[in-house]
């Protein structure tokens, strides 16, 4: 258990402590964000703002669970590893778009064809490997069960399992960066849903069928090292919205939303709880849905719209809500939210 609290403090220290050089540098080379003319026209004053931060996230989160490991001469697992690979590889998607953006300076950096392959090729990679490596017990990363708040009887299978791993990790990283839209929103509901990951990842492993044997344990590859990475990815997070809060001196760019929404949907997968991530990111959720909405009636209708601005965070300032209060009441609803995912898996638990 000592990996978790290491993990997560050095991790929160890194971010803390890293971000403000990494604004420094961002500012020395003009990597600043471009805002569209389309929007709120209280963004045109974040114009110029270093973006790309979740280069700082990745960084801390990965060290702060390395030197955890180091210190307590824990083995890293298989599971973390392909979570983070996932991370790092749908950061560098992120990154390009966040590099072409500054670079060129227009908001138009890839595609959305572009960004839909790099993430659809990243997480069929990932859902590959993770069907594979099994342990000692049989157990591998990824289960072939469709997972709900733990593993169903029905079998997917191999091919299945990779395109719903797919699904999932294009749904939550496109989740995620549609809530990145106001200062600190997306981060501090990151927290939230990764400290629900620690908790949950500590329960199944006190749980485990290796542990406490009995026909209510959990069959989970690493669910206490998924923990730890959860912990780091949390304090990372916490650091970085030390900065990012309004006003924001950072943006965490697609560099970051990307990264967080594929460890999101890495951990839920390898958790094996895949369906519990849609209460335990219902913010994400429901913006997500606005935009759905939004653009489904724009088209059935012909033009009209069910709300001001899409996604729902915008439609909110266009009624003439202060930016730190949607942000401030959009968390309270990301809380609620990861309560209820808790206490649905502690029910299920309970049930049995």
């Amino acid at each position: 258990m000592r990996e978790i609290l290491i993990a997560g403090a050095i991790a929160l220290m890194i971010s803390l402590f890293g971000t403000p050089v990494l604004i420094r540098g961002l500012n020395r080379k003009k990597y600043g964000q471009i805002i569209r003319d389309d929007g709120p026209r209280s963004h045109q004053t974040k114009r110029g703002t270093p973006t790309m931060g979740g280069i700082i996230i990745i960084l801390g989160s990965f060290i702060g669970f390395l030197i955890g490991h180091l210190v307590t001469s824990v083995p890293v697992s298989i599971s973390a590893m392909l979570v983070m690979g996932l991370m790092a590889t749908l950061g560098f998607v992120g990154f390009l778009d966040d590099w072409l953006k500054v670079s060129r300076q227009q908001s138009l950096g890839l595609t959305g064809r572009q960004k839909i392959i790099g993430q659809g090729l990243f997480a069929a990679i990932f859902g590959n490997l993770a069907i594979h490596f099994a342990d000692v017990d049989g157990l591998t990363p990824v289960s072939l069960h469709l997972s709900t708040l733990r593993d169903t009887s029905l079998n997917l299978g191999p091919v299945l399992v990779v395109i719903w791993i797919v699904f999932m990790v294009i749904g939550t990283s496109n989740a995620v960066n549609l809530t990145d839209g106001l200062d600190g929103l997306a981060t501090g509901a990151a927290v939230m849903t990764f400290l629900a990951f620690v908790l949950i990842g500590v329960w199944e492993f006190g749980q485990g069928c290796a542990v406490t044997p009995g026909i209510n344990c959990y069959n989970v590859r690493d669910p206490l090292d998924l923990a730890v990475l959860a912990a780091s990815l949390a304090g990372a997070c916490t650091g970085f919205l030390w900065w990012n809060a309004s006003p924001a001196k950072i943006f965490m760019g697609d560099t970051g939303s990307l990264a967080l929404g594929g460890a999101l949907a890495g951990l839920a997968a390898t958790l094996r709880i895949e369906l519990l991530l849609v209460p335990l990111g219902g913010l994400f959720v429901i913006i997500t849905m606005s935009v759905i909405i939004q653009r489904l009636y724009f088209k059935a209708s012909g033009g009209k719209r069910v709300f001001k601005m899409a996604p729902l965070q915008h439609h909110f300032e266009l009624l003439g809500w202060g930016e730190v209060t949607i942000v401030l009441r959009f968390w309270i609803i990301a809380g609620l939210c990861v309560a209820l995912g808790l206490g649905l898996f502690y029910a299920q638990w309970v049930a049995k």
